[in-house]
């Protein structure tokens, strides 16, 4: 891995960790710093990474800035009763240009996930999702992204990348490793008749944020994320003041770190970021807390993931299969592990999809199936593979 593209973390914020409780997280990670120099990061399973990158942040400059916070409220946390090893990588700094910070972040993103080490990306706008996502091109699989978000950001292809039109750059420009997008939480007011209509024209997923206040309907379309990226203007004002685009309505605090556990404790989920955090507009540490606590939460699930995604093996699994009138039976499978559900969609054999054949369900879309309607979402899956 090229630690080039990486800084120490501040030593006022080391310093302070010294400072708590010996049982601390803070004194229980490994940290980069100046004078312990970058950490060996053998048997590591998560690794937090900073971007001090704003200039693409549309109506948040200064988002990025100073992480400081986030680290010592993350740092004076307890850990639970984790098996695993965390580790603190620094930041990525403001390259020369915007590209430079991009490429900085895909390099680092790609060689983490490479060893099979979960990244926390904290900082910096939401166009660095762009940058993660392409970090995945040299791994040679279709991606899985999910966006907690009240805005799609869509913008149009002719747009310059940013962080309210990254997706269309995502969706449009090539190499497109992409198989699905879900949204979850947008706020229809925010987007247009016409990009409501384009993502159901795509097959892609998009959640009310009325509708996944039931938090149950999160955990499968997390389960089957490969990055999930967050806007902290998801959450409502009260809850996270520190972003210049804070908005009245959105998720509770709790609600975030439930989504949180959720995208940890998914098998699948490679690389996990919190953007649009803005120091300036932090008031008493409010958000800094909270985006500490659902660090916190992500780490915890990641250490209980059951792993039981049944791609290779399914014999540890009960199969389910419902005849549909004039169309072939969907096959479900339940693990005895954890009890949770999937449901198989068709494919061709070595067809480069394979990944996506098993597709992470709730219960009730067995239910559904058994009354003759078919899920949603093997539906939308089945019809991007036809």
């Amino acid at each position: 891995m090229n630690t080039d593209f990486l800084s120490p973390i501040d030593e006022k914020v080391y310093a302070h960790s010294v400072l708590q409780s010996p049982n601390s997280l803070g004194n229980n990670i490994l940290i980069h710093t100046t004078q312990n120099g970058f950490p060996d990061l053998q048997d590591v399973s998560v690794a937090l990474l900073g971007v001090k990158e704003d200039r693409r942040s549309e109506g948040n400059l200064g988002c990025g800035q100073d992480l400081s916070k986030i680290r010592q409220n993350f740092y004076k946390l307890f850990p639970g009763d984790w098996s695993l090893k965390v580790a603190d990588i620094g930041n990525i700094e403001k390259g020369n240009t915007i590209e430079d910070t991009y490429f900085a972040v895909s390099e680092v993103v790609y060689s983490l996930v490479k060893e099979n080490i979960v990244v926390v990306i904290i900082g910096g706008g939401q166009d660095v999702t762009y940058a993660n996502y392409r970090a995945y091109d040299k791994l040679e699989q279709t991606i899985n992204l999910s966006v907690v978000d009240s805005h799609f950001d869509l913008g149009t292809l002719e747009e310059e990348l940013n962080s309210q039109t990254y997706l269309s750059k995502i969706i449009m420009e090539e190499p497109n490793n992409l198989f699905n997008y879900s949204n979850i939480g947008y706020q229809t007011y925010f987007n247009s008749q016409e990009e409501i209509n384009l993502l159901q024209n795509l097959y892609f997923d998009a959640y009310r944020l009325g509708e996944v206040k039931n938090l149950s309907l999160v955990e499968p379309i997390l389960r089957d994320a490969d990055i999930v990226s967050v806007d902290i203007g998801s959450v409502r004002q009260s809850d996270a003041p520190a972003n210049k685009n804070a908005n009245p309505n959105g998720f509770y605090g709790e609600e975030l770190c439930a989504i949180a556990r959720y995208a940890g404790i998914s098998d699948k989920v490679s690389s996990f970021g919190i953007y649009e955090y803005n120091d300036s507009f932090d008031d008493n540490n409010q958000t800094s807390s909270l985006i500490a606590q659902a660090i916190w939460y992500f780490v915890e699930g990641v250490n209980f993931r059951a792993k039981d995604y049944p791609y290779c093996c399914k014999k540890n699994y009960e199969k389910f299969s419902v005849i549909l009138e004039d169309d072939d039976p969907i096959n479900f499978y339940k693990s005895d592990k954890s009890g949770r559900w999937w449901m198989e969609i068709n494919l061709i054999t070595d067809n480069k999809y394979q990944r996506h054949a098993l597709i992470p369900c709730a219960y009730q879309d067995y239910i559904k199936a058994t009354e003759q309607k078919i899920p949603e979402r093997w539906y939308k899956a089945q019809q991007k593979l036809t």
